[in-house]
């Protein structure tokens, strides 16, 4: 009888665990640690940090692991739930293409904790981290559709990044935790029933998606810990009539897109960092925007603005265009392509567009919402051809003098065929972590994290995390 798929997952993890990623890898995955770590410090002052940590606090529990921003150490489930919220609360972390999961906001947190917990090395959490964002990103090209050029857990209003890295967090805990390769598939098997997440708050407002990847986190390590004890998951619990692509995806489900060249090739390298902390639709006009302002188009010249888009995102980051036009607050403003236009039209900060730029008070400056109201959004046919491989936009724009410009943006920033240098990545990390620490004290923790494949210890790594959160 062959393998099923999450027996085949199990393997891949094993092997890896056995054998180590190769070192190009293994030095990927510390980036993306750094990352997480820095988006995770700049969310230390947001509500999901104070509604995950005042929860976390009143649980107790036993001191397995950090949750950073709280000072205290908590079993590893709880500390995944803190880190993994924080992680994805404002918004920064990484993107894989054309899946639209951010994988290292689930996994790298429960692969922190369960590695803290269990005083493993630093090269043991980067194997774990690594293929358990491989199997979050597969899973999610299992609900791609090709024909459709879009996720069919994003058509159906699901969060794959939740969905999909509970599994993908759950095979890093268990590579953690030691589990044999049947205990990794079991592990797996039983986090598929704990994935969750609606996309309608990216639309028309709440929080709560702010805490799906901690919740996801939070599930891996359960799944772990439930193995352990015993638990078992279905086999066929991937490709089966009532398993995971089926139920999420139903007939469109691609089973075999999951374990295509698995072990040959690997997803993990091209996976994009974020530039800019808001949603990632956004970036490309962002980007068109900044050029704009480069060559010198100047907001008071403008009479109006219209950013084509790829039709699939103009229901995250168009509509409902009253709510666009003048988003209630900063985290909302990150979802707005109108309002992200307009405050890169009018200068921003960081690496083109920062964290003061998504503020409460950011979001309701007049000025960039009087811009933002000449903006247009409308569905683009070179957009829809490129997107989901890219998140591609056309910024046209007429002045009042009446002469017309337009920019296009068909790659994104911080992707593969446009990266982000290490010395970027570091200033983008630094830049988040003196939110909640010094300065001096971020750049130790930049050479730890990244000094993760030579050697640093993830106890070394994670007495170095402060902050409290307020």
């Amino acid at each position: 009888m062959s393998a099923t798929i999450v027996q085949r997952l199990a393997r891949l993890a094993a092997d890896v665990r056995a054998e180590g990623l190769p070192a190009e890898l293994r030095v990927d995955v510390a980036r993306r640690v750094l990352d997480v770590l820095g988006n995770s410090l700049a969310a230390t002052s947001q509500p999901s940090a104070r509604a995950v940590s005042g929860v976390v606090g009143a649980w107790g529990g036993a001191e397995q692991a950090t949750a950073i921003g709280t000072g205290l150490k908590v079993p590893a489930a709880a500390a995944a739930l803190v880190n993994g919220t924080l992680a994805h609360s404002l918004d920064f972390d990484d993107t894989h293409l054309p899946s639209v999961l951010h994988p290292s906001s689930p996994v790298v947190p429960a692969a922190l904790a369960m590695a803290e917990a269990r005083g493993v090395a630093g090269t043991a959490l980067l194997d774990a981290a690594g293929v358990g964002i491989e199997v979050a990103v597969r899973l999610g090209m299992g609900g791609y559709d090709r024909e459709l050029g879009n996720s069919e857990f994003f058509e159906r209003g699901q969060h794959a990044t939740s969905i999909c890295g509970a599994v993908g967090a759950a095979v890093a805990a268990a590579m953690v935790a030691g589990l044999d390769e049947q205990g990794i598939a079991h592990a797996a098997g039983i986090a598929a029933s704990m994935g969750s997440g609606l996309l309608e708050a990216n639309r028309t407002g709440g929080t709560v998606k702010r805490v799906h990847c901690g919740w996801a986190a939070h599930a891996g390590v359960v799944a772990t810990e439930l193995t352990e004890h015993g638990l078992t998951g279905p086999p066929t619990v991937i490709e089966g009539r009532f398993g995971f692509l089926h139920a999420f995806c139903g007939e469109r489900a691609d089973v075999d897109a999951v374990v295509d060249r698995l072990g040959e090739h690997w997803e993990l390298p091209g996976i994009f960092f974020k530039p800019y902390p808001c949603n990632h639709f956004t970036h490309a006009g962002i980007d068109a925007a900044l050029r704009l302002r480069a060559d010198g188009i100047k907001a008071e010249d403008i009479d109006t603005l219209e950013l084509g888009l790829p039709t699939p995102v103009l229901r995250t980051v168009a509509q409902p265009v009253a709510e666009k036009a003048r988003p209630e607050s900063g985290y909302h403003a990150a979802f707005s392509g109108p309002y992200t236009v307009a405050a890169a039209l009018l200068g921003g900060g960081g690496l083109g567009l920062g964290h003061d730029d998504f503020t409460d008070a950011a979001a309701a400056d007049e000025a960039r919402l009087a811009l933002a109201a000449r903006v247009t959004c409308v569905a683009d046919a070179r957009c829809d051809e490129i997107f989901p491989a890219q998140f591609p936009a056309v910024l046209r724009v007429r002045l009042i003098d009446g002469s017309r410009h337009e920019v296009r943006i068909d790659v994104n920033r911080g992707g593969p065929q446009n990266p982000l240098s290490s010395e970027e990545l570091r200033t983008k990390f630094e830049l988040n972590a003196v939110a909640a620490i010094s300065g001096e004290a971020a750049a130790e923790l930049a050479t730890a994290a990244l000094g993760l494949p030579d050697g640093v210890q993830v106890a070394e790594l994670m007495a170095l995390v402060g902050g409290r959160i307020s």
